[in-house]
């Protein structure tokens, strides 16, 4: 296994393009003020990476990796720009562990991922579990490393439905490994995650700018609607779902 200062992160992306991310998002904040915040959260992501400590970091982009957004994300973060490739999230996820044993994979709609989850994960995979997941609130994980990547782990699994946690967990078991959780955390995907996003001080200044050029209306009854930021048990999808 790699030594911390070898340990390797794999962020899973789409190119911020207006209609193709965050596209739950669009009636609340419109195709062009979801693009933005989608692009902040890759940001976010990034640095949420490099605050951790991690100097090989692997930016995983959908599509491809043209665009000046993802170079901008190259030079300013010193990262390795790869293409996703084809497949669903599942193959796409071994692939890109299968290359890289040993590393943790997260996807760029997490805000409330820390530094300190990332390195947690990291020493969970040095200190002998096979696998780690961070566990998000509407049924799947917001992170997944693999000290080897084996593809019963993902085959066969139907991405962002609330069951993706408990049959990643069901293969794990059937294969013998030593797991570990971290903390549950939660990601942004529907309206109710940007009322939520919005107590955020790193975003509030961004979603109110977005939230100004629609609707008030609009805004405020996803305020109402959103779930309080502890104690629930609602978990997100899979990294890189957007």
């Amino acid at each position: 296994m790699p030594g911390a200062a070898e340990r390797a992160l794999i962020v899973f992306a789409r190119a911020p393009a207006p209609g193709r991310v965050k596209t739950r998002l669009a009636p609340l904040l419109g195709a062009r003020g979801a693009t933005r915040l989608h692009a902040r959260l890759v940001e976010r992501t990034l640095e949420t990476a490099v605050a951790a400590g991690f100097t090989d970091i692997e930016l995983c982009c959908a599509p491809d990796t043209g665009g000046r957004f993802f170079a901008r994300m190259r030079a300013r973060f010193k990262l390795r720009l790869r293409r996703q490739g084809p497949g669903n999230l599942g193959e796409r996820m071994y692939r890109a562990l299968r290359r890289r044993p040993g590393a943790v994979l997260i996807g760029s709609d997490c805000p409330a991922l820390r530094p300190a989850d990332l390195r947690a994960a990291a020493r969970a995979l040095e200190t002998g579990a096979d696998a780690v997941l961070a566990p998000a609130e509407d049924g799947g994980y917001a992170l997944i490393g693999l000290r080897r990547a084996e593809r019963r782990v993902f085959d066969g699994i139907g991405w962002g439905g609330a069951e993706v946690l408990a049959r990643t967990r069901a293969r794990l078991r059937s294969l013998g490994w030593r797991w570990r959780e971290l903390r549950t955390v939660w990601d942004v995907d529907r309206p109710q995650d940007v009322a939520r996003l919005a107590r955020s001080k790193r975003f509030a200044p961004l979603v109110a700018r977005l939230a100004a050029a629609r609707p008030l209306p609009t805004f405020s009854a996803a305020r109402r609607r959103a779930r309080p930021s502890a104690g629930s048990r609602r978990r997100s999808g899979a990294p890189g779902r957007t």
